[in-house]
């Protein structure tokens, strides 16, 4: 790097201070040309990068991103179908809890409380604990985050622990509220204490975009204790708030449903006008032909099949419609990138298996559900199913139902459909006789209660027993306790040969 004049004018006073000088000022060009996203000049004019934090960005565009988002998922499908497929694959029938801590007695009575609990937890008096998880899970995603309250009941209520939940939409969460408040902050609504740890929630009695709820005093909005809210979204940076999952494609959606919109008009132009009558003569013709009905009316819509007349008219010709080429690449192309922009393989958003074969539909649902599975385990389970446990351990104690207001708990997401459920259990089985894993975790896997299913595997066995019969492990062989004869599949005139156990599949 060259010395410019300022620098030969410290060498004259100062030369070690100029190499210096050049020294540094060439190890900055080389660490900014280093990066070829910091470069500046005409590729990168225009590119917007603002160093704004989580909260200020989400403050300025969160509630225009969440209006939008649900905008579409109502009158897009595929916007709809993303957000189904993350649902079903997030929660499916429910993330069910068992209690574990060990005394067996005291386990399958909280489990028993917990199982009658859930079916009246909703304060609305509609959907199950499970169905609860499913419409939050829904909110989760397509608005970007949902509270979800305790509301502890009187015991005359008639509940069997007195308690329920409240589930309300984001926009019950006051975001006008910022600022500082004592030694704390309040951050869209959210307060926090001086150490940045939650205390209180600042929320509308009535939601914000209810007219009737306007009318009551809706927009006045009051604390509620932390202790009593469950706030479940997903942390993308340290934010307070959330956003929605399909956010990076907003637009994209946007601007598939304008391109199908434009392509039916112009079909729709172009089927209208079948024929137009022109004159021999160009001059005959004149600027504007007039198109009039039997009743010498100008007509001014089109209609399929008709046939227009211009002054002079003899020659007739008719329109041919043009090819739409490309369509099919283009639309393909934008599904594409709104699948990755919902974290949804393309194959699931779109129900279009014409491009894969059975290992290479194997091989991309592995991503998908190393993903769900850190959803449910990082953000759903702790965010929302924990401080429910919780909530639920604690009001069953103080209604003097259970020994402790901590029961530990132990929580089984449902489990992955098999593409090929033989192979899936067979590597399960080696798993379990290799000590990687455990019958308990197989189960659970499943998504079952271990203790449920093995108490009911030992309540068959001991029925077998007076039966004096036994399950082989082959489970179409069925052998009399202490005999050595099997029942042959081959002597059954139901059975199918092809499936005897010296199939060579199965050896």
């Amino acid at each position: 790097m060259a010395a410019n004049w300022f620098d030969h004018a410290i060498a004259f006073a100062a030369p070690r201070m100029a190499a210096r000088r050049i020294m540094a000022r060439q190890a900055f060009e080389t660490l900014t040309r280093g990066y070829d996203g910091a470069a500046k000049g005409r590729r990168t004019d225009g590119w917007r990068t603002p160093g704004s934090s989580a909260d200020t960005e989400i403050g300025v565009a969160g509630a225009l991103l969440r209006d939008r988002m649900r905008d579409l998922v109502r009158n897009n499908p595929h916007a709809a179908k993303a957000v189904a497929v993350l649902v079903n694959n997030i929660v499916g029938a429910g993330i069910m809890p068992r209690a574990a801590s060990g005394d067996e007695a005291l386990d399958r009575r909280v489990d028993d409380l917990f199982e009658r609990w859930a079916e009246s937890c909703d304060a609305d008096g509609q959907l199950d604990f499970y169905g609860l998880q499913t419409l939050i899970c829904r909110e989760m995603v397509e608005a970007g985050e949902v509270l979800v309250r305790r509301r502890p009941r009187r015991s005359s209520d008639g509940l069997p622990v007195p308690l329920q939940l409240q589930v309300l939409e984001a926009d019950f969460l006051d975001a006008t509220k910022s600022g500082a408040v004592g030694a704390g902050r309040i951050v869209q609504g959210i307060e926090f204490d001086p150490v940045g740890k939650r205390r209180a929630y600042w929320l509308y009695a009535e939601h914000p975009g209810d007219a009737h709820g306007a009318l009551r005093g809706g927009f006045d909005s009051r604390p509620v204790p932390a202790t009593d809210i469950a706030h479940v979204y997903e942390k993308q940076r340290t934010q307070a708030r959330g956003v929605p999952w399909g956010a990076p494609v907003i637009r994209s959606l946007r601007d598939l449903d304008d391109y199908e919109v434009a392509e039916l008009v112009r079909k729709k132009t172009e089927a209208c006008v079948t024929a137009i009558v022109f004159g021999d003569d160009e001059a005959q013709q004149g600027i504007a032909p007039a198109v009039v009905d039997a009743d010498g009316n100008r007509v001014e819509q089109f209609e399929p099949g008709l046939i227009a007349y211009a002054r002079g008219g003899k020659d007739i010709r008719f329109n041919q419609p043009a090819a739409t080429g490309g369509y099919g690449e283009y639309k393909r192309a934008s599904l594409h990138t709104i699948s990755a922009g919902f974290r949804v393989p393309y194959e699931l958003l779109t129900g279009d298996l014409s491009q894969v074969n059975y290992s290479s539909i194997r091989a991309g649902l592995v991503e998908f559900r190393r993903m769900i599975d850190a959803v449910q385990w990082q953000l759903f389970i702790p965010m929302l199913c924990a401080p429910v446990w919780r909530w639920f351990t604690e009001s069953a104690w103080a209604a003097g139902q259970i020994p402790a207001p901590d029961v530990p708990v132990e929580w089984s997401p449902p489990k992955f459909d098999a593409v090929d459920p033989y192979k899936d259990a067979m590597a399960d089985l080696l798993a379990i006789r290799s000590g990687t894993m455990t019958l308990a975790q197989a189960i659970a896997r499943q998504g079952h209660n271990p203790d449920a299913v093995l108490a009911e595997i030992a309540a068959t066995n001991a029925r077998l027993d007076e039966l004096g019969l036994v399950l082989d492990s082959d489970p179409r062989r069925v052998t009399k306790t202490g005999s050595a004869q099997t029942k042959d599949p081959a002597s059954d005139p139901g059975a199918d040969p092809a499936a005897s156990p010296t199939d060579p599949e199965e050896t």
